[in-house]
């Protein structure tokens, strides 16, 4: 009896310990728990790029020891079990964005305006210069950044100081190039030619040179900083009457220009009681002009007023006068006056006087503008033109920026009517309702002899404004 029941405790012992070694056998498989969770920020900027970063958190295992205890008397067995734990892979995907660049811009457009000078022909001695200061004033401006980020384009053509070629100038400019604001023209012929036709498409001419009469009346576009020749010859006439000439003889080219000098100021000197004795003139292909200055000299004037449209023939003009024996005072503009005449003339031209534009550009931006000039180009001459050619360019520049469009003549042209400028050839400038420069006046200079002329004095000294009767 106590057998069995020693028996019986050894066989449920026995069937215990199968049941834990089956336990022991049976090792859960291990669990892996992936989390995968999406993070998008919101930001107020356009997404341009998606970054993916994935973050893995470390795989964290916890062993667990279990102790199975097997008790077999008298012997105890341990066993340790490895139960790995939950495992948990998060992938955070991060969406970021970058802010979107400003689209790549290329350069603005540039701003195309043009001019017509005489860069050949009889005005080219000044027309070349004027041209050099257009281009000096043009490159000024896109030194500087140009008109608020457009640069200004400058297209040249030659209208050769006369009016057939100033039309054939306009017509490429405005028909081809598609320009609607232009520079010019150098002389007054040239500028009559073409005046027409642009008030007719409504294009601009603005001139720092042209100064006949005529032009006033010309139109609504045509405009000019040069000083209207009505009142150079009111000036002319008052100064050769102040000085006790009585009798007068006159010579000038046959130009438009040259004769709106002499008309005007023969005008102002008879009006004021003075005689006209003798009065010639000349084509602007003469190269000798002793047959008519013989003539005047017989008339046995007091003094000759000379009005010519080339450099040329206005210092040989006066040249040849010497030669043939007159020894009066010579009247004239500026063109003999300038250094290509002055050479010609030689010691011929000196006590010459002329009525011009106020020449010494006192303003501080005329200095400058002379300096520049004279350092880049390496000479100066027509000092106050071709600094009226620089304001042109300048003022035309402050147009364009106002009206932001090089093809809006309109408002170009009201930007004309209504500015007021300060430059190299004056302050407080500005232009009336036909278009004509107010705020400037003319002064009487006088050529020096040649062992004192300079490149500092352009071989004159000045003599003040002209005098009132």
């Amino acid at each position: 009896m106590l057998f069995r029941q020693f028996k019986w405790q050894i066989l449920m012992v026995l069937v215990g310990v199968i049941a834990v070694g089956m336990m022991a056998c049976a090792s859960p498989e291990p669990i892996t728990v992936i989390e995968e969770r999406e993070v998008v920020r919101e930001v107020p900027v356009e997404v341009v790029k998606e970054v993916e970063v994935v973050r893995e958190t470390p795989v964290e295992v916890e062993v667990v020891k279990e102790v199975e205890v097997v008790r077999e008397t008298p012997v105890e067995v341990i066993k340790e079990v490895e139960v790995p734990r939950e495992v948990a892979v998060i992938q955070e995907v991060q969406v970021v964005s970058t802010p979107t660049p400003s689209p790549i811009m290329g350069p603005k457009e540039p701003y195309v305006i043009g001019a017509m000078d005489a860069v050949t022909g009889i005005g080219e001695s000044y027309g070349t210069v004027i041209v050099q200061a257009k281009q000096m004033a043009v490159d000024d401006v896109n030194a500087a950044g140009g008109i608020d980020g457009h640069m200004l384009e400058l297209i040249i053509e030659d209208s050769k100081c006369n009016g057939q070629d100033a039309i054939t100038a306009y017509k490429k400019l405005t028909d081809v190039d598609g320009v609607k604001i232009i520079l010019g023209t150098t002389c007054s012929g040239a500028m009559l030619g073409a005046a027409p036709l642009a008030e007719e498409d409504g294009v601009i001419l603005f001139s720092a040179s042209a100064t006949s009469p005529d032009l006033e009346e010309a139109g609504d576009y045509i405009f000019r900083t040069a000083i209207n020749d009505a009142k150079l010859g009111v000036d002319a006439g008052n100064t050769i009457w102040v000085d006790g000439v009585r009798n007068l003889a006159t010579i000038n080219e046959n130009t438009d220009y040259a004769e709106g000098v002499q008309r005007t100021t023969v005008e102002r000197f008879e009006e004021l009681g003075g005689t006209v004795v003798a009065v010639e003139k000349y084509g602007s292909d003469s190269t000798d002009f002793r047959t008519q200055l013989t003539k005047l000299l017989a008339n046995d004037p007091d003094a000759i007023l000379l009005a010519a449209q080339s450099e040329f023939s206005g210092g040989t003009v006066i040249k040849q006068a010497r030669e043939l024996g007159f020894d009066g005072t010579f009247y004239t503009e500026v063109v003999p006056t300038g250094t290509t005449a002055l050479e010609i003339a030689g010691e011929s031209a000196t006590g010459v006087k002329a009525i011009i534009p106020s020449p010494d550009l006192e303003t501080q931006r005329g200095k400058d503008f002379l300096a520049n000039f004279r350092q880049r180009y390496g000479y100066v001459t027509l000092p106050w033109f071709i600094g009226s050619a620089y304001d042109d360019v300048h003022i035309t520049a402050e147009c364009l920026r106002q009206t932001g469009d090089d093809q809006d003549a309109d408002g170009f042209r009201d930007c004309l009517y209504d500015i007021s400028w300060n430059g190299a050839i004056g302050d407080g400038y500005s232009f009336d309702e036909k278009g004509e420069v107010v705020g400037l006046a003319n002064a009487v200079i006088e050529v020096l002899p040649l062992s004192e002329r300079t490149p500092e004095n352009n071989g004159y000294k000045v003599l003040g404004p002209a005098p009132l009767p």
